[in-house]
């Protein structure tokens, strides 16, 4: 018997392989025409973050088994997002692995990554890094602190960040968190 959160993922899964394709333009630049079927093939204003939030908040609860081993069947997953990514922290597998998952791999080449530096590094080489104080949160943008990170769920009318995060409390846990510090900054992801 599959859990809820294997269920809904699933689901994800098959909406993402029976996407239909883009449509072509059907015009020369700078028509009608070309600019609708763009318009058409772009994903809706935050639905690169909303798949990504929708795959964090189906896997929240996910636990380490045993308690304090940063391991279980399920994190195993997580970590296979990293290549060669051993057991250990694994906030920054969580978050590679939502990201992958959702269509949005983090690094270059998609590789993932195993430490929260390694993150931040890249998103500030690739223009995805927004530091805090410089720029509102998205949903779907990842939140970094010093050696811990998560995902941005929904931002409260007073600025704060509703989050999940792997390897909080030996799980993947929704938390609350003020803006700014000691909040690092913020990665955009999709």
């Amino acid at each position: 018997m599959m859990s809820i959160e294997t269920t809904l993922l699933r689901i994800g899964e098959l909406q993402r392989a029976f996407r239909p394709p883009a449509p072509a333009n059907t015009g020369p630049p700078g028509t009608f025409a070309t600019a609708l079927s763009q318009a058409q093939a772009a994903p809706p204003a935050g639905g690169g973050g909303g798949t990504l939030v929708g795959l964090a908040q189906a896997e929240v609860g996910q636990a380490e088994s045993p308690p304090g081993s940063n391991d279980s069947a399920r994190i195993a997953q997580y970590r296979s997002a990293v290549p060669g990514g051993p057991v250990g922290p694994w906030c920054a597998y969580f978050a590679s692995w939502v990201a992958r998952e959702s269509g949005t791999p983090l690094g270059d080449r998609g590789q993932g990554f195993a430490r929260v530096d390694d993150v931040w590094a890249w998103a500030q080489r690739s223009g995805r890094a927004v530091p805090s104080g410089t720029g509102a949160p998205q949903p779907g943008d990842l939140v970094i602190w010093d050696e811990h990170m998560g995902i941005v769920e929904s931002v409260m009318p007073d600025g704060s960040i509703q989050t999940i995060e792997g390897n909080s409390s030996d799980q993947v846990s929704r938390r609350s968190h003020k803006a700014g510090p000691p909040i690092v900054g913020y990665v955009r992801v999709a």
